[in-house]
């Protein structure tokens, strides 16, 4: 008989045997398999025994349900196969085996939309945003080329500034140097920078005028600056 195994980085929370038509998934205690996590909604998909198959479709949650790193709103389910649900995956035991030949069957709604593929890092955001027990990112700038008062800025705060003014987080020199070059703003899910109006602003050689979001070894030139963005492990 199939089953499911919930488990919560990678530790096993419940073994759950498939032995009804309908099981229920969701954040409310009323379900089958009751995930408490503010990002599971309430009723949030459900495991269906049709003949010999097990589908798993996702009841129109706001964050949507994961079949093998594809959203989907109704697919097959086999051996091996892992849902990922809010911050919780979920193991699929079975004896029906996938073919290799066969990619992740999704059973299209009335909308007929494609299936949606999410790479690891947009994965590894959403699960970071969701959990509030997920440490947050710890990131900074290594000063490559230009003059300051120190080659390696941990920015710890929420916002921290990069311009010329007093109480910027790394502060620029020289008569022209703007007050305000850009913001740095710290979040669970990561760094983003956004440059200031009519301030120049170059990531990886180019020109960023909005909101830009940082990842490890990003290139930043700013001010005078040359700073190499990065995530401590």
């Amino acid at each position: 008989m199939a089953k499911i195994l919930l488990k919560y980085k990678e530790a096993v929370i419940k073994e759950i045997v498939l032995g009804k038509d309908n099981t229920t998934i969701g954040r409310k205690p009323d379900n089958d398999i009751a995930i408490d996590n503010q990002a599971v909604s309430g009723h949030h998909a459900s495991i269906k025994m049709q003949g010999d198959k097990i589908l798993i479709e996702d009841l129109s949650s706001l964050n949507g349900t994961f079949l093998n790193g594809q959203k989907i709103s109704k697919a097959e389910i086999f051996n091996n196969d892992v849902i990922l649900i809010g911050v919780h995956t979920l193991n699929v035991i079975s004896d029906k085996n996938r073919d290799a030949s066969q990619k992740t069957a999704t059973v299209r709604g009335r909308s007929m939309s494609e299936t949606m593929v999410i790479n690891p890092e947009d994965q590894k955001k959403i699960i970071a945003a969701a959990d509030k027990t997920a440490p947050e990112s710890l990131g900074g700038f290594l000063v490559i080329g230009g003059s300051t008062d120190q080659k390696d800025y941990v920015l710890k705060e929420r916002v921290s500034a990069i311009g010329k003014e007093d109480g910027s987080a790394i502060k620029l020199k020289g008569f022209f140097a703007p007050k305000l070059a850009a913001l740095v703003n710290r979040r669970k899910e990561g760094y983003f920078i956004t440059p200031s109006a009519g301030k120049d602003l170059k990531v990886n050689g180019q020109v960023i005028e909005r909101r830009y979001d940082l990842k490890d070894g990003d290139m930043l030139e700013v001010g005078g600056l040359k700073l190499q963005f990065y995530i401590k492990e």
